[in-house]
């Protein structure tokens, strides 16, 4: 079969027919748009309205195990990492801003499109620089002379593509290759043989001196499945590719070749050192390399001119069509790039969450705000001086009432000590604490969610002192506190005490106008037993009012407390445990974009790829 100079239209159309056959079902995105979506939003409406879909749970449920063992088990893994990354940026969005989710939702959208279209196939680039003679591989490959060859450079001035198999129309339409550029291959009478499936694509030079000649490999390089870059002895370091394309590419390893051509231009020996030499630079680009049975990139040597290796070539390359994996590692690896430059928006430098010491803490400091230790003081003393009003000798409580009269009716205050200035003061101390409990819940945060906290706490900020100004303790301090059950008691003696001096007294004085009769010791016995007995009365009823009063001040001083804590809880510990929980929840999915079994060790994770571990991720909150 001879190459043809084109396809035409209908037979353009025919492919795009046929290659429904083994496309895969959208990944989420609408199949008219192309546009991806999180569904997150309705999801959580369908589940508040009873559309039947349960709520999106906070934490994911643990994993049992690996799925299955089986052909679709690897690309479960890779719809599973792909949901947890959709889910992701859904939940970040708020957070973290859209320069930081544009790679991930590119990610997205380009494996929607790949996996749209024909799984059957793989898309290989070919692709060097100026010279390295990947047009006349191409054409060893394809088995007739298809892309230009010559010394004029750059000698490729546009991608041209060759399919081995029908049905890969709408895979060259999303690269943008025209139809005057596809070609096929000479097959033998078995159709296309090993390399069933192949689509291969020669590119421009990367370094090209035209400008849309190198955009246009870049555009072609991020949507093939695999890569093979053909290098020459003279140019093999060129640190134009390895900084802009092996060395950032480092993860796509898998779907990675890179070919030694013009070995024939070389003595064996030397061809042996040049490609050590080109392994070595490699492993500096931090290229895992494909051998003793490893995943990694394939390293061949071979000379397109004489076909010397290129039989290895089409062997690599008819096994990585057989498999049809290419994409989907392809995908993985554009999963691992992706999760790797979010990383410092997800990965913590440390424990995060509030403890229970920052807690109380911040309890502490809106109880010092509120005075809650100088009302409990004040209760405590309110309650002893009704125990001495009620228990105290009549003539002392008279004295005391005198005194009150006397002295100025103005309460006097230290120089300073205005209520201005007291709740300037008590602002201050609000404000303080909330800074430092949003600092301890931020502390070890990436910056997004670090940023958050601060926020949510300085949002409830905002009202938490006045709310604070309107607190009443639930059982404020009244006017006359609940009486003990020996007050009654008390009371008791100390009117029998003043009855045994007014007895004693008027019984004296009847004596002295002579209305009884003389006798001295007992009026005086009864008015000594009442002058003294009043006062033991009045010291013994302080002496028991001292634990009831000390109970009474600290009842007060902790519903006061309570009373700020719940208040500074709701406004303030509220908001902060929610924007940690939902931290938690985005760390749990970006936990699973790189181990959808959650780095449970059962196969090589992306997370070791990306040298992520899974504990740092795992990681409660105090």
């Amino acid at each position: 079969m001879t190459s043809t100079a084109g396809h035409t239209q209908q037979s353009e159309e025919a492919e795009r027919t046929r290659e429904g056959e083994g496309a895969a079902p959208p990944l989420g995105p609408d199949a008219g748009s192309g546009a991806w979506d999180d569904g997150l939003i309705a999801r959580r409406a369908a589940g508040a309205t009873g559309g039947g879909q349960p709520p999106l749970p906070l934490l994911p449920a643990p994993h049992t195990g690996r799925p299955a063992p089986g052909p679709d088990g690897a690309e479960d893994d890779l719809t599973a990492r792909l949901d947890a990354l959709r889910e992701l940026t859904g939940l970040s969005r708020p957070r973290v801003d859209a320069a930081t989710l544009a790679e991930a939702g590119r990610v997205l959208d380009d494996a929607a499109a790949r996996r749209r279209l024909s799984r059957r196939h793989t898309v290989v680039a070919l692709a060097g620089a100026t010279g390295s003679g990947k047009s006349t591989l191409f054409n060893t490959l394809a088995g007739v002379t298809i892309s230009d060859t010559g010394v004029r450079r750059p000698t490729t001035s546009a991608a041209l593509a060759c399919s081995w198999t029908d049905g890969a129309a709408g895979l060259l339409d999303r690269l943008e290759i025209p139809g005057r550029l596809r070609r096929r291959p000479v097959q033998g009478p078995d159709g296309p043989g090993p390399l069933d499936g192949l689509v291969l694509i020669d590119l421009p030079d990367h370094d090209s001196a035209a400008a849309e000649h190198r955009a246009q490999v870049d555009r072609i390089l991020a949507h093939v499945d695999a890569v093979i870059w053909v290098v020459d002895p003279e140019k093999y370091g060129d640190a134009l590719l390895h900084e802009r394309y092996l060395r950032p590419m480092a993860g796509h390893a898998e779907v990675t070749f890179v070919v030694l051509n013009q070995i024939d231009r070389l003595p064996e020996d030397a061809a042996d050192q040049v490609l050590d030499d080109l392994r070595r630079l490699l492993d500096e680009d931090g290229i895992a390399l494909g051998e003793h049975g490893e995943p990694g990139a394939t390293v061949l040597a071979l000379s397109a001119l004489t076909g010397d290796g290129v039989g290895e070539l089409r062997d690599c390359l008819g096994q990585l069509t057989s498999e049809r994996r290419a994409a989907a590692r392809r995908i993985g690896a554009d999963l691992d790039a992706a999760a790797d430059r979010l990383r410092p928006a997800y990965v913590p430098t440390g424990r995060v969450g509030l403890s229970e010491e920052a807690r109380e803490e911040f309890a502490d400091r809106l109880a010092e705000a509120v005075g809650a230790a100088a009302a409990g003081q004040a209760a405590e003393r309110a309650w002893r001086r009704n125990a001495g009003r009620a228990c105290g000798t009549p003539w002392l409580r008279l004295w005391r009432w005198y005194e009150a009269r006397r002295a100025p009716q103005a309460a006097e205050r230290p120089p300073g000590d205005t209520p201005g200035e007291e709740a300037t003061t008590a602002r201050q101390r609000v404000e303080q604490a909330v800074r430092v409990v949003a600092d301890e819940a931020a502390s070890g945060l990436p910056t997004p969610w670090a940023d958050a906290v601060r926020e949510a706490a300085g949002r409830g900020a905002d009202g938490l002192p006045e709310a604070l100004d309107g607190l009443t303790a639930p059982e404020p301090a009244p006017a006359r506190p609940p009486r003990p059950g020996w007050w009654p008691v008390a009371v008791l003696a100390q009117v029998s005490m003043t009855l045994l001096q007014v007895v004693g007294g008027i019984w004296l004085l009847g004596q002295v106008l002579g209305v009884f009769t003389p006798d001295l010791p007992p009026p005086v016995l009864l008015m000594l037993a009442g002058i003294l007995g009043g006062p033991c009365v009045e010291y013994g009823s302080r002496l028991a009012a001292r634990g009831p009063a000390r109970r009474y001040g600290a009842d007060a001083e902790r519903a006061l407390r309570d009373a700020a804590a719940g208040c500074g809880r709701a406004r303030v510990l509220d908001p902060v445990a929610a924007e940690l929980l939902r931290y938690r929840e985005v760390r749990e999915q970006y936990a699973r974009v790189l181990d959808p079994v959650g780095g449970d060790g059962a196969r090589g994770s992306a997370g070791a790829r990306q040298g992520v571990r899974v504990t740092e991720l795992s990681t409660t909150p105090r």
